[in-house]
């Protein structure tokens, strides 16, 4: 058989481990990771669904938390993204034990099987092994976690040296990094979630920790519903998608100076303290304004309305989020049921586009979940809206209870604010 210089090449990276055009892989050097050679910074989201969307932003990696990656890489390929594929290290405070030798090695049988069936996956990145598996746990209570995700490395490494490993930590603790850093030496890239101005200074607490390697802000958000003010019976207060864009921004900005990856949370929708809190997209699809932050930072534009056409002199792209200036009560949040309240609401749009306003009322969510636990959806109150507008709505005849008023503003154009105001009817 007649080999070209081409077939040749090839022939030569395969017996060397490599092929044509990956020939560095994916490879830490000190803080940085790099990609074929070059430093690689990786920006991007938790999700798995519109990723061409995710794309046009600028993102570069979209992060997966455990289920089968298979459809993901594929979908990630096709859409020019690299995919951080994560394993789900269970949780002691969820009930597992480390110490049942039995069920610590179905779980690393079955994190075999994932990396020996993605390992030579184009769109894989690297492998995160464990999400938090620390969180609400004393230091004694978690003595067995590290053991078990350096285990968990070490394996990822036997089976796939080609790509780094990575673990991540709800923050960093005032230990936790350096724990990590000597329990679990085999990992190569440091995680951490963080939410509100811990964001700031999340890599420089790190850094002091004694981690050397590339951290990623696997997670961050505006503020964290257990960091929020609380009314007197205890909702947390939750900020406008307007006032978390805003913050979303500082931090994407100091991040952006560091070197450091950011995936803000989360790339969907999905109900956790209330419908809207970490979603950046409202259940029927429309982006929030922390979308737009994103792609303002790394250079790409906000996902376009499909069924948008030059308008405006504006081009596909470049629509902006609507802004709520104010939403407020006039009159005291907890009142007497045979009562009502009226809420105001104040909003601009900085194209000019019309807006329409959506209001609902929502039970306060009885269950409260972990470190994302699931959460059923709280039931709707319909009936308890009263002359609903664009600057407002009336509240009045609900039995007794804790809920929320929330609306959301649409411009039309596939862009939404979200507010909401937590109440007590008496």
């Amino acid at each position: 058989m007649r080999l070209t210089f081409a077939s040749a090449l090839s022939f030569l990276l395969a017996l060397a481990g490599a092929s044509p055009g990956m020939a560095n892989g994916v490879t830490v050097r000190g803080t940085e990771l790099l990609l074929d050679g070059v430093p690689f910074v990786p920006n991007g989201a938790a999700g798995v669904k519109r990723l061409a969307d995710l794309k046009a932003t600028g993102a570069n990696v979209v992060r997966t938390y455990g289920q089968d990656p298979g459809e993901i890489l594929d979908s990630a390929q096709r859409a020019g993204l690299k995919v951080i594929v994560g394993f789900w290290l269970e949780h002691p405070r969820r009930g597992f034990n480390y110490g049942d030798r039995a069920a610590a090695e179905s779980q690393l049988a079955d994190l075999q099987r994932m990396v020996e069936r993605y390992r030579t996956h184009p769109a894989l990145l690297l492998w995160g092994v464990g999400n938090e598996v620390e969180t609400e746990l004393t230091a004694a209570e978690a003595e067995p976690v590290w053991p078990a995700i350096e285990q968990a490395a070490k394996l990822v490494k036997t089976l796939d040296p080609a790509h780094p490993v990575m673990a991540v930590l709800a923050d960093t603790g005032t230990d936790k990094v350096e724990t990590l850093k000597r329990l679990a030496p085999s990992i190569d890239v440091l995680g951490l979630n963080a939410y509100g101005d811990s964001v700031l200074t999340i890599v420089g607490r790190a850094r002091t920790q004694g981690w050397t390697g590339p951290i990623i802000v696997t997670e961050l958000g505006a503020i964290g519903q257990w960091q929020a003010g609380k009314t007197a019976w205890g909702a947390p207060i939750e900020p406008t998608s307007t006032a978390k864009a805003d913050q979303v921004r500082r931090y994407l900005s100091v991040l952006k100076q560091s070197h450091t990856g950011a995936l803000p949370f989360y790339w969907g929708q999905k109900q956790e303290v209330t419908p809207t809190w970490h979603s950046l997209f409202v259940p029927s699809g429309e982006w929030t304004e922390t979308v737009e932050a994103m792609a303002e930072s790394w250079g790409g534009k906000p996902p376009a309305d499909p069924k948008a056409k030059l308008d405006g002199g504006l081009p596909m792209g470049a629509n902006h989020a609507p802004r709520i200036l104010s939403l407020q009560l006039r009159g005291p949040n907890s009142f007497d049921h045979a009562g009502g309240v009226q809420v105001a609401l104040a909003a601009t749009d900085p194209d000019g586009d019309p807006l329409k306003a959506e209001w609902q009322i929502m039970g306060e969510t009885p269950v409260r979940g972990v470190g994302g636990d699931a959460e059923p959806v709280p039931p709707a109150f319909p009936e308890a809206l009263h002359d609903p507008t664009l600057n407002g709505v009336r509240i009045q005849g609900l039995a007794a209870g804790h809920y929320r008023v929330f609306v959301t503003l649409r411009d039309g154009r596939g862009a939404a604010a979200t507010g909401n105001i937590p109440f007590e009817v008496r």
